[in-house]
């Protein structure tokens, strides 16, 4: 089956990819997630808008992305989030709260979708992030949660 991506999907693609999957999986996990749409002919003006807003929103060149790498990996991010006595968080750190912290602290503006939690953020302390900036260029956070009084 052909699909168009509207969103990032680690180890498939890029937002406005068009590919060829096989039905079960577009019918089953892609389309009901809407991370895709099954391809038209018309389809290729939607290609064309979501490519446009990509190029908006990406960092412009590999130069900017290696300045906003060593700016991020320089400073951790701090967070703050409800804890209980233990240490605990009450859910997790989301991955726009850490866009949110990066941009607080002065970081470039990245996009959420961008952010890779590989475990998920229950605890106090320092973590490990994973940013995708550029096509070439990622950058290894460090996110220091702290418990919000």
């Amino acid at each position: 089956m052909k699909i168009i991506l509207t969103q990032p999907v680690t180890g498939l693609g890029d937002a406005g990819d068009v590919l060829d999957v096989k039905d079960g999986y577009a019918r089953n996990f892609l389309l009901p997630r809407k991370v895709a749409t099954a391809w038209t002919k018309g389809g290729q003006k939607q290609v064309d808008a979501i490519k446009a807003g990509r190029e908006k929103r990406a960092v412009r060149s590999a130069e900017d992305a290696a300045a906003a790498k060593a700016r991020l990996e320089g400073s951790p991010v701090t967070v703050t989030a409800r804890a209980g006595d233990s240490g605990r968080l009450f859910g997790a750190v989301t991955p726009s709260e850490i866009a949110e912290a990066i941009a607080a602290g002065g970081g470039p503006a990245v996009d959420k979708r961008r952010i890779e939690v590989r475990t998920p953020i229950r605890n106090i302390g320092d973590h490990a992030v994973h940013v995708h900036l550029h096509d070439d260029v990622d950058a290894d956070v460090t996110v220091s949660v702290v418990a919000a009084s």
